[in-house]
């Protein structure tokens, strides 16, 4: 396509040495970028921008993290999803205390709150 092209020309001159997994990722992002409507789009150049900010150990941290999401069983992504949703809908200040609990706690305590996360999750069974 001729909007996929001009996305990519900038990637011209060094076509040719990427990795053909790279140039399938470009791609794919091209493809992504042209179903967007503005908004996503805008969202899409912010999280860029937060992304090529953070410190390059902070993006091995991210890619490290996501590697390890990939590899869970579809339904232990489900739920790394659905818990993710349902710390983003708690009030700032309540995740900002979570945040700051998990920070302060030991690994002993890490372990504890796990435990307790997974037989509340067993007491209450997300809503589908």
């Amino acid at each position: 396509r001729p909007e996929q092209q001009q996305l990519l020309q900038r990637f011209e001159t060094q076509w040719g040495q990427l990795p053909p997994e790279r140039q399938q990722a470009l791609a794919r992002g091209t493809e992504r970028w042209l179903q967007m409507d503005p908004a996503q789009r805008a969202r899409a150049q912010d999280r860029f921008r937060t992304w090529r900010e953070l410190p390059e150990d902070q993006r091995e941290l991210v890619r490290r993290r996501l590697e390890q999401f990939r590899s869970l069983p579809p339904d232990q992504q489900a739920q790394v999803r659905e818990n993710f949703r349902a710390y983003s809908r708690l009030p700032p200040e309540r995740r900002q205390e979570l945040r700051r609990r998990w920070q302060q706690a030991t690994p002993e305590q890490r372990q504890q709150m796990r435990q307790r996360l997974r037989e509340w999750r067993r007491e209450h069974p997300p809503r589908r």
